[in-house]
């Protein structure tokens, strides 16, 4: 009998398999947010898990981000190990404090007294016309926060093992989906597993070294396609902005002379300025060209589809970065 083939789970679907496992092998986890218990999630990533471990396990809450959070914190405090969900990453803004000040410092506050093993898991991506309120990329916000650790993968194999590990860690972890990620299948399941703060060199090269994260490696792959034999381009996916692999960072662009950023979130004091600074310090006279930061536009997210393609980078416009930054 011919074999059957078997399809890769997809992003959303390895999130929910991490999760399931560590509930299963340890009862301190416990999930909180949103419509994540009966409904599964607002885009069902918890589809599954109230029935599996009941309400005691799979907490509905109301909507109130400072709440919901201010509680996980205290659960965490209290042994619990909460994966606590903000719907969309937009919504930071109202539930900041549990994060910034509470999570991130208590550790430092207490002399290692207490200690906040918390996941805070949140959406982002623009592209489907939700709005300013409901597009934004604020990673660079998280990252710039000491005590907190910022994981943002790319594809169903690196959000199954970097949630397993944030779970796992007695650190607070800021988890970063991309929706539009949600349906992708990884092209390498198999691979074998990265830790937090080791970047994965996606496609070797020599010409350039293009650096990105989240749903933008997928994009600058089909841009890299575009592309060609015209530029021989490395792609370096971060994977974790905290931690963050210099080392291969620089060993690359020490190496191909030049170097592009792109990320989703506005370039104006976006998290490139940080690479951008961190490559010039320890690299700058490898440097064949300047360094060059591509994302999106300083203005809300347009509702208008033809809009908000045009504030955002695209396939086009990285491939045409990519071309310049190689003749620059």
């Amino acid at each position: 009998m011919a074999e059957v083939a078997t399809q890769t789970p997809r992003y959303i679907e390895a999130i929910n398999a991490a999760l399931s496992s560590e509930m299963a092998a340890d009862d301190r986890v416990v999930l909180l947010g949103v419509d994540v218990a009966a409904g599964g999630g607002v885009y069902g990533v918890t589809r599954g898990l109230y029935d599996e471990f009941g309400p005691r396990r799979v907490i509905d809450t109301p909507i109130a981000e400072a709440g919901v959070l201010g509680a996980a914190v205290g659960a965490a405090m209290a042994g619990l190990r909460p994966v606590a969900e903000i719907m969309y990453m937009d919504f930071l803004t109202v539930c900041l404090d549990p994060i910034v000040n509470q999570a991130a410092k208590l550790r430092y506050m207490t002399g290692g007294g207490v200690s906040v093993p918390i996941v805070f898991r949140t959406q982002t991506g623009a592209g489907r016309s939700a709005g300013a309120q409901h597009s934004q990329s604020l990673e660079g916000i998280l990252a710039h926060v000491p005590g907190l650790h910022v994981y943002c993968p790319s594809d169903a194999r690196d959000a199954h093992d970097l949630l397993i590990e944030a779970i796992r860690l007695d650190t607070p972890v800021c988890f970063i989906e991309n929706r539009r990620l949600y349906g992708k299948r990884s092209d390498e399941w198999d691979r074998t597993p990265l830790p937090a703060g080791q970047a994965r060199v996606v496609r070797s090269g020599e010409d350039v070294t293009v650096v990105t994260w989240g749903r933008m490696v997928l994009e600058t792959l089909q841009a890299l396609d575009q592309v060609g034999d015209e530029v021989s381009a490395e792609l370096i996916d971060l994977r974790t902005l905290v931690p963050l692999d210099v080392e291969t960072l620089i060993a690359s662009v020490q190496r191909t002379g030049r170097c592009l950023i792109v990320h989703e979130a506005v370039t104006r004091y976006g998290p490139g300025a940080e690479l951008l600074a961190r490559i010039a310090e320890a690299a700058l006279f490898d440097l064949d060209g300047p360094i060059r930061r591509f994302g999106a536009l300083p203005t809300p997210i347009p509702y208008s589809p033809e809009l908000e393609a045009a504030a955002m980078p695209g396939v086009a416009g990285i491939a045409q970065a990519v071309r310049e930054v190689a003749k620059g």
